[in-house]
């Protein structure tokens, strides 16, 4: 399959997403610049980690009116898997393609470390290989990375089993009942604050992260419930 990786004036993390994509799991990559209008027939899109446009105005809120993103909502309304990670959860929930917002750590402080997370819903596009309560090790760094939720929404969230990731101990960010990730209601478009990217390689010492990755074959195979 091949796989997208959308670059915006600020992405830190795109050509680490290559790199385990392309040089460590095999795949075929294209990366595709913010002014794109079209995402050149990829089979799965990526909105790596960094600091969009310099995180002015609040993280993700000039990327999502980018060009490229038109062509990624389509994309997304029509079925096709979509992954934000770190700042690309926040760009996804900026253009309303996921629920919520991310805002400033509890704390104020920028956080960079190993984190545990729970999987909590494995019917998704980047899941669907893991096992229900399965935790997975993955590092995490940012400083906008509490995500929050009106109440009411929130409760429809959980209820629909929206929450993707849990992390398994105590949200370092703050996150309204320990959210790591989210998707929306078909699950083919995930949003997380964890990088998976950056537990691929085993010469990084953590390999977790590979399966988001590899689930994407089989969500295509055998589906999800809608």
């Amino acid at each position: 399959m091949t796989w997208g990786v959308i670059v915006f004036p600020g992405s830190n993390d795109d050509r680490d997403t290559r790199h385990v994509l392309a040089d460590v799991m095999g795949a075929d990559v294209r990366m595709l610049w913010h002014k794109d209008t079209d995402l050149k027939g990829v089979d799965a899109v990526v909105l790596p980690g960094g600091f969009s446009y310099g995180d002015y105005l609040r993280a993700g809120a000039i990327a999502r009116i980018s060009p490229v993103m038109e062509e990624v909502a389509r994309f997304a309304n029509a079925g096709g898997p979509v992954l934000g990670i770190c700042n690309g959860f926040q760009v996804l929930c900026e253009a309303g393609l996921l629920p919520g917002a991310l805002i400033r750590n509890s704390g104020l402080r920028f956080v960079c470390r190993d984190e545990a997370i729970e999987v909590a819903n494995t019917a998704t596009a980047f899941t669907a290989s893991c096992s229900g309560g399965e935790v997975l090790r993955i590092p995490v760094k940012h400083g906008c990375g509490c995500y929050v939720l009106e109440r009411n929404k929130l409760e429809e969230l959980e209820g629909r089993g929206g929450v993707v990731f849990r992390y398994a101990d105590t949200a370092p960010n703050g996150s309204v009942n320990n959210i790591a990730g989210v998707c929306n209601e078909r699950g083919n478009v995930v949003g997380l604050m964890p990088h998976p990217e950056h537990a691929v390689d085993p010469a990084l010492g953590m390999v977790d992260g590979r399966v988001l990755f590899e689930s994407v074959t089989a969500w295509a195979v055998n589906g999800v419930a809608a």
